[in-house]
């Protein structure tokens, strides 16, 4: 089921001995848009520290009582590597975090989580390796891409009002669109798949539609759950496969 992202910041994090924290921002990988980390604020500490949690550990959210359980302890997460997060993380400091847990590493592979493409795949397996130490990480906090201005082929449409993600495999399906400082319609959602490409130092997302057919697409309506049959006639209209 996809999920918008703002439904999910300030789920409490439950532990498997209790709540450790709540979710303050997320990590994203810009070249698979996929979610890596859970920037959680934890409450054990004062001043209270941030850590990052990844889904590898998560399981399926309680949006009754807005809960996201993980399967490593409270002891797990105060003893987790310290990573300030108002830095880029690099490749070295992932390899630790994951070594420290006893993930896989979800770099190579082929697929969106390693090779396969859910995370729990990568629970309990190898440390990752040094190989990859070098690798840009792609990482992007959601707080700081929110509300990026959206070009299309020929002119400006918008800005990023949020993000939907399949909460098993946490990609990001879609991007929405606020298309208000533009004309007073409706909200769009872009897949990531249609972004040309990203201009990180100007805040500026590119995408390879043109206005009018943004402007013409099926309307999203965030109370109505985006099932199969609507994004099928969202990519017919697109003229986008599957």
């Amino acid at each position: 089921m996809l999920r918008n992202l703002k439904d999910m910041e300030h789920l409490s994090i439950a532990a498997i001995d209790g709540i450790v924290g709540r979710v303050r921002d997320f990590y994203f990988d810009d070249d698979a848009w996929v979610l890596r980390y859970f920037i959680v604020e934890t409450h054990d500490q004062s001043p209270q520290r941030r850590v990052l949690i990844s889904p590898i550990a998560a399981g399926r959210p309680d949006w009754i009582h807005k809960v996201l359980p993980v399967s490593i302890t409270q002891k797990q997460v105060g003893a987790s590597p310290n990573i300030d997060i108002d830095k880029p993380v690099s490749r070295q400091q992932e390899v630790g975090y994951l070594g420290y847990f006893g993930y896989g590493a979800y770099w190579g592979g082929g697929g969106l989580w390693g090779a396969g493409m859910y995370p729990d795949i990568l629970q309990g397996g190898l440390q990752p390796t040094g190989t990859h130490v070098n690798d840009d990480p792609h990482l992007r906090s959601v707080n700081a891409v929110m509300r990026y201005y959206v070009h299309a082929e020929d002119g400006d449409i918008g800005h990023i009002d949020g993000f939907l993600v399949d909460e098993r495999s946490w990609a990001i399906r879609y991007l929405i669109i606020n298309t208000s400082n533009w004309w007073l319609g409706h909200p769009v959602i872009i897949a990531p798949e249609w972004i040309d490409h990203v201009d990180w130092a100007e805040s500026t997302v590119y995408i390879d539609l043109s206005r009018q057919a943004i402007k013409d697409s099926p309307r999203y309506d965030p109370a109505v759950p985006l099932d199969s049959d609507r994004e099928a006639v969202l990519r017919a209209h697109y003229r986008r496969s599957p």
